[in-house]
């Protein structure tokens, strides 16, 4: 028996190292709640920056653009809903939220292209039917789209980097894990606590 409790205690030590070292990784290697805020800001700007040229988009082309301005503010009420739950709680954003807040930031950035595009494309239109004036502000609004795209596109990277960070970090944490349950099992079965097979 003073064997079997002294397996069972080195069991015991070595599990004790292993989920410190194991959780001591887990800290340092997941997005930080600065890294998130960080990225929280970036989107909260780039959004603001996004929302007028909506209005903009929806007052020009009226009942023409209206079901893409309402799917692009549909978007950028999850990333709004988001940045306020993110806010709150950073490490959130770890998890299948931080997911959905990429593809809203990757969404908000096809969308401003596709603002810049259309716009662009309305501008040639009027240019041709001698239209110099809305022209002059559909291209104004293509601009202004495509710095906004940008903007959402950089953030999105970043966001796409942290997200890649956690799922890559979640699955060494997984690995970790399985090792250090197989070693336990195996010195269970070393001090007899466990059947062998």
């Amino acid at each position: 028996m003073p064997s079997l409790r002294c397996g069972l205690i080195l069991l015991s030590l070595v599990a004790s190292l292993c989920v410190a070292s194991h959780a001591q990784d887990r800290e340092a290697s997941f997005p930080t709640d600065e890294e998130i805020k960080l990225v929280l800001t970036q989107a909260d700007r780039a959004i603001q920056e996004y929302k007028p040229l909506l209005d903009m988009e929806e007052k020009m082309y009226g009942t023409k653009g209206g079901d893409a301005v309402a799917k692009d503010r549909e978007v950028v009420r999850g990333i709004e809903t988001a940045i306020k739950a993110f806010g709150k709680n950073p490490q959130a954003f770890n998890g299948p939220l931080g997911f959905s807040f990429f593809e809203w930031l990757d969404d908000a950035d096809r969308n401003a292209l596709l603002c810049a595009s259309g716009a662009s494309t309305e501008a040639t239109v009027n240019m041709m039917v001698g239209d110099k004036g809305k022209a002059e502000i559909e291209i104004s609004l293509s601009q202004r789209c495509i710095a906004v795209s940008t903007l959402v596109y950089t953030v999105s990277e970043n966001a796409g980097a942290l997200y890649t960070r956690y799922v890559q970090n979640e699955e060494k944490v997984a690995e970790q894990g399985a090792q250090v349950a197989q070693k336990c099992v195996e010195l269970l079965k070393q001090n007899g606590v466990m059947p062998k097979k």
